[in-house]
Order: C-alpha cells, then structure tokens, then sequence
C-alpha cells in the first residue's frame, strides 16, 4: 500500500484546524487568566470585610463592657448618694443608744431595734462601715481630727471614733471622723 500525499488543500485545512485549536487554547489560557485574577481580587476583597467585621465586632465588644461599667458605676453613685442622705439617721440612732438618758427599756429596746433594720438595710445595698477603736490609721479611709496620748495604743492607731466610715464595694461614701493615737 502506498501512502498518498495529502494536498495542498488538505494541508491548509488541517493547519488551519491546528491554529484553530490554538486560538482556542490562547483564549482558554487567558479566561483561565482572567479567572484566577477575579479570585484574587474577590479574596482580597474578602480579606477586607472580614478585617473590618473583627473590628466592629471589637469595637462593638468594647462599647458593651464600658455601657456595663457606666450602667454598674451608675447604680453605686445613686446608692452612695442615697446612703449618704441617711448616715445623719443611722448616726443619730447609734448616739441615742450610746447616752444614758433615763428612758424606759422598752424605749431602748425599741431604738436598738430600729438601728438594727438600718444595719441591715445598709447590709444589703453592700454599705460596709469602717473606724473602730484600734484600727490602725490610713488617711485614704480616716479623716484624723485630733492626736491624744492613748498609753493602751501604739502610735497612728485609732484611740476615738467620732463619726463612723462608710463604703460601696470600694467605694468611699463617707470618711470616718478620728482621734489618733501619739
């Protein structure tokens, strides 16, 4: 068998075919191209909103821990304030128990009971009192209004309480008014 010789025609179609199918493999190549350049621009694009969403999301984090810590600083200052209206009351019942005026026992006992509640009401909004007699003396809590010598106490302790201390937490509602020690 011989082989025939395809003809110039022949040639032509099958070059032509050839290019063809390199045209389409070029515009392939550069839809491929165009793709992968899409994508790159849609990551980066991705990459941005993901950056700023952790960003409101921090700032939104942020937002919320500080309208809790107003909304909590806000209830303590109503309550100092609202304490502090009372603390004239609550002194004066400790000093009617403390004088020895002649009155009944039932009158005393009467007194005792209600400076009682108010403890405990004070005890409930967290109000803590502080100044005692023998505590040492800090002037961040204590509001020294004279020095005595007290032989039972050593030096910058508390030897007299004139008006009771109070706090919120950590809070300073009212300083407690001392004599100290020599």
């Amino acid at each position: 068998m011989s082989k025939k010789k395809p003809s110039k025609a022949e040639v032509k179609k099958e070059n032509s075919e050839q290019t063809a199918e390199n045209i389409e493999a070029v515009e392939d190549v550069e839809v491929v191209t165009e793709v992968n350049e899409e994508a790159e621009a849609l990551k980066k694009e991705l990459e941005k909103q993901k950056d700023q969403f952790l960003r409101m999301a921090a700032e939104y984090d942020n937002f919320r821990k500080r309208t809790e810590k107003e909304k909590a600083a806000t209830y303590d200052n109503a309550v100092a304030a609202t304490v502090e209206a009372f603390l004239p009351v609550v002194d004066n019942f400790e000093l009617a128990l403390k004088s020895d005026a002649d009155v009944s026992d039932d009158f005393k006992k009467g007194i005792e009971m209600i400076q009682k509640q108010l403890e405990g009401a004070l005890e409930k909004l967290h109000v803590t009192s502080f100044g005692e007699r023998g505590e040492e003396f800090d002037p961040n809590l204590h509001n020294a209004v004279s020095r005595v010598d007290d032989p039972e106490l050593s030096e910058d302790h508390i030897s007299s309480v004139y008006q009771k201390g109070y706090l919120i937490g950590e809070r300073i509602i009212r300083h407690a008014m001392v004599q100290i020690s020599n």
